[in-house]
C-alpha cells in the first residue's frame, strides 16, 4: 500500500514538474504573460464571450453572470436578462473559464497592448431559418437582406428562438455583449478594450495637474458635484464602470468586490457585476460617504451603456411598456446592465452599417428649426430615422449613408443635458419627468448662452452670487466643427481610432482603441504633415495646449475675483438690481470658461475658437467687477479704485440669463 502511495506521489511530483516547466516556456516565449503582468491585468484571462443570462425560472438554475457558456445551466424559459448582484470574481477565473480562453497573443497590437484574450464563441441555440424570423420581423427584413450580415443566422445573437417560434409571446433574449461581436471582429475587439495606462483612472477635478487648478474650481463651481472624484477616460472599457464608482454619482455605495484589484485590469475580460457590488442594497439613491455626491440618472447612464435599449422609449420618456425611463430609480437600472459602451452604438448588429441610437441626438438634428451644427455641415452623412419600437412604444435609431464619426461619437461626446434644474422664468424646478433633462443643443459655444435661455433652462444656483448657472459636459464634437482638419474632412476617427496594421496578420483594420493621436502619430499627423517628425508633431500640440491653459489661468482668476467682488458688494448692501445685472454677466462669463474646461482636446481642435471664448469670459469678468466697483463706490460716496481694463475695446452690452426671481 505504502509503495503504491508513494508512486502515486511520485508520479504527481513528476507531473506537476512537467506542468511547470511547460508554462515556464510558454512565459519566456511570450506565448503566456507572467505572473506579475496576469496580477496586474496587462493579459488577464477573459470571461466567456456567452450573452447575459436570461431571467432564473421557476425550477432550475440561472447562468452565473460572467461563467463561461461551456458547461453552464441551460437557459431556461427565454426572457429579458436580469443581473444579479452575484457572480465569480473576475480576479478568479473559474476552471471552467480558464479552459474556455484562448491564450492570449504574443504580438502585439498598435497600441502595445497585448491583447484582451477572447473567449471561445459560447454554444448557440439551435439554428433556425432567417426567413421565419422575418415573416414578422418585416421592420428587420429590410436592414438584414441589405447588409453584410445578411449570411448571419439569428441565433448568433439571440437564444429562446425555438420557444418564440411556438409561442410568440414568450419573448427571445438578446445579447449586448461587445464579446459576441468579438467572436467574429477580433482586432476591433481586442484594440476597443486595450487599456490606456496613462490616463488616470480616478482624480479630482481640482488636482493642481488638472484643467482647472485648486482652488480656482471648487469655489468657480460651487456647490456642484463636479468638482468631486472624477473618472478619466482609461479606455470606452470603462465607462459604465467609472460612472458607478466615482464619488460625484452613486454617494460611494458600490465597491469592488476584492478591494481595488481590478483598477489594474484591462476593462474589457470582466462583466460589471462580476467586479463590483452594492453595500447599500435596498436603499435610496443618496450619498452615503462623506465628500461624496449622487448626480446619476437614467439619462447620463446612456452614455455609458446601451444594455437597455430594447427597455428605452424614445428620450426616456415613461411610457407604458417601457421597462426604463428618466423617471426610473437609477439604483434599479443600473442592475439591469452589465457592458460598458456597446457595439450597437455605431454598428447596426442587422445590417453591420453605420448608425446612431442616442436619442437627444436624433431628435436635436430632425427638430424643425434645423439650427445645428448637422444641418450646416455639407459634408455630412445623410440620415434616415426609424422607428423601431415593437413593443408598444416610440423607439427611434438614424441609420447612416455612410460612417460619419462626428456623428456616430457626438452621441456622448458633446454638450448635453442630462439632469434636473431649475427654468429661471418661474423659479421652479425642472424634474426627470421634463423633457428637457434630455437635450442635445449641438451647437457652438457663441450660441450656448441663448440656446439655454430661451429653453428656459439652468443646472445650478451658484452658491456666493445666487446665480442660475449651466454645467457643461463635454462639447468634442462641437468644438471640433469649423476647425482646419473638418474642413478639411478629417474626422474623428481618423485622428482617434485610424487605420492600423495587425503585425500578427499584416490585415489592416480600424483601432477601436480610441484614445490620443500622440499614440500614433505616424498613422495620424505625419500622414498629411510628412514634412513633420514626430518630434515636430508633439512640440506643435504642446505649444497650443499650453497657450491654451495660460488663457483659462487669467479668465479664472478674473471669474474668481467678480465673485469674490459680488459677495463684497451684497455685503455692503448693493441694489438688487445691479446685482442682478452681475447675475447676468456671471451666466454668460462662467459658460465661456466652464465650456472649455468640460471639453477635452479642445486646444487642439479649435485653437483660435477656444482662444476667442475663453477672452471673452475675461473681459465678462472684467465688466462684471467694474460694475460692482462703481456700484459700492456710489454707496461709499468715493469714485471707484482698483477698476480693471479689458485691454481691448468693450465688449458689446450681454444679453445673459433672466435673474433668478426673490
Amino acid at each position: 500500500m505504502q509503495n503504491r502511495q508513494g508512486r502515486k506521489m511520485a508520479g504527481a511530483a513528476a507531473l506537476l514538474a512537467i506542468v511547470t516547466m511547460t508554462l515556464a516556456v510558454a512565459v519566456a516565449a511570450g506565448l503566456l504573460p507572467t505572473p506579475r503582468a496576469w496580477a496586474q491585468g496587462a493579459a488577464a484571462p477573459a470571461a466567456s464571450a456567452a450573452p447575459a443570462a436570461p431571467a432564473a425560472p421557476a425550477t432550475g438554475s440561472a447562468n452565473v453572470p460572467g461563467q463561461s457558456g461551456v458547461g453552464a445551466a441551460p437557459a431556461a424559459a427565454p426572457g429579458k436578462a436580469t443581473n444579479p448582484n452575484t457572480g465569480p470574481s473576475a480576479n478568479r477565473p473559474s476552471a471552467q473559464q480558464q479552459k474556455a480562453v484562448q491564450p492570449a497573443a504574443a504580438a502585439r497590437t498598435a497600441t502595445g497592448e497585448t491583447p484582451v484574450p477572447l473567449a471561445k464563441a459560447p454554444p448557440r441555440d439551435p439554428a433556425v431559418k432567417v426567413g421565419q424570423c422575418l415573416e414578422c420581423h418585416d421592420d428587420i427584413k429590410a436592414f438584414h437582406d441589405a447588409g453584410t450580415h445578411k449570411t448571419v443566422g439569428c441565433n448568433a445573437c439571440h437564444t429562446g428562438l425555438q420557444a418564440h417560434l411556438q409561442n410568440r409571446r414568450t419573448r427571445p433574449q438578446t445579447s449586448t455583449d461587445p464579446a459576441s461581436c468579438g467572436s467574429c471582429h477580433k482586432n476591433q475587439y481586442e484594440t476597443m478594450y486595450a487599456m490606456n495606462w496613462e490616463k488616470t483612472a480616478r482624480k479630482e477635478k481640482t488636482l493642481a495637474t488638472g484643467p482647472s487648478p485648486n482652488p480656482a474650481f471648487e469655489k468657480l463651481m460651487m456647490p456642484h458635484l463636479f468638482g468631486r472624484e472624477h473618472n478619466e477616460p482609461r479606455s470606452h472599457a470603462f465607462a459604465l464602470y467609472d460612472q458607478l464608482m466615482v464619488d460625484r454619482a452613486f454617494g460611494g455605495r458600490y465597491q469592488n468586490k476584492e478591494g481595488h484589484k481590478t483598477l489594474a485590469q484591462p476593462g474589457g475580460h470582466f462583466k460589471l457585476w462580476d467586479a463590483i457590488e452594492d453595500t447599500r442594497p435596498g436603499e435610496d439613491h443618496k450619498a452615503f460617504l462623506p465628500g461624496t455626491g449622487a448626480a446619476a440618472n437614467p439619462v447620463c447612464m446612456s452614455c455609458k451603456t446601451a444594455d437597455h435599449i430594447l427597455d428605452w422609449a424614445y428620450l426616456g420618456d415613461p411610457v407604458p411598456n417601457a421597462k426604463w425611463s428618466r423617471t426610473s430609480k437609477v439604483t434599479e437600472f443600473v442592475k439591469d446592465v452589465n457592458h460598458s459602451l456597446n457595439c450597437i452604438f455605431c454598428h447596426d448588429p442587422h445590417s453591420a452599417k453605420p448608425r446612431v441610437v442616442r436619442d437627444a441626438l436624433i431628435q436635436a438634428i430632425t427638430r424643425p428649426e434645423a439650427d445645428t451644427l448637422w444641418h450646416k455641415d455639407k459634408r455630412g452623412a445623410k440620415v434616415e430615422v426609424v422607428d423601431m419600437g415593437m413593443r408598444g412604444f416610440t423607439r427611434k435609431i438614424a441609420t447612416l449613408s455612410r460612417y460619419d464619426t462626428n456623428l456616430q461619437c457626438g452621441q456622448c461626446h458633446v454638450e448635453y443635458n442630462c439632469n434636473p434644474g431649475t427654468d429661471p422664468t418661474t423659479g421652479k424646478p425642472v424634474t426627470m419627468s421634463d423633457a428637457r433633462t434630455n437635450h442635445f443643443p449641438f451647437k457652438k459655444v457663441a450660441d450656448i448662452p441663448k440656446h439655454y435661455t430661451d429653453l428656459k433652462f439652468r443646472d445650478f444656483k451658484h452658491g456666493i452670487t445666487g446665480a442660475l448657472l449651466w454645467k457643461g459636459q463635454h462639447p468634442d464634437t462641437e468644438n471640433y466643427y469649423g476647425s482646419k482638419h473638418q474642413k478639411a474632412g478629417v474626422e474623428c476617427s481618423q485622428c482617434h481610432m485610424p487605420k492600423v496594421k495587425d503585425k500578427r496578420t499584416g490585415k489592416t483594420f480600424t483601432s477601436h482603441w480610441q484614445t490620443s493621436p500622440k499614440h500614433y502619430l505616424k498613422e495620424t499627423c505625419l500622414t498629411c504633415h510628412e514634412d513633420w517628425s514626430e518630434k515636430q508633431a508633439l512640440y506643435v500640440v504642446d505649444a497650443l495646449k499650453y497657450r491654451h491653459q495660460g488663457k483659462l489661468r487669467k479668465a479664472e482668476f478674473w471669474l474668481s475675483r467678480f465673485i469674490d467682488k459680488f459677495e463684497e458688494a451684497k455685503n455692503l448692501g448693493v441694489a438688487e438690481n445691479i446685482l442682478n445685472q452681475a447675475r447676468d454677466k456671471h451666466y454668460e462669463a462662467h459658460i465661456h470658461w466652464e465650456w472649455w474646461t468640460a471639453s477635452n482636446g479642445a486646444y487642439f481642435h479649435t485653437p483660435d475658437e477656444s482662444i476667442e471664448s475663453i477672452n471673452k469670459s475675461t473681459m465678462i469678468s472684467q465688466e462684471g467687477v467694474k460694475l460692482l466697483e462703481e456700484a459700492m463706490a456710489s454707496i461709499r460716496g468715493v469714485a471707484p479704485n482698483n477698476t480693471p481694463t479689458g485691454g481691448s475695446s468693450p465688449l458689446p452690452a450681454t444679453s445673459g440669463a433672466p435673474s433668478p426671481k426673490k
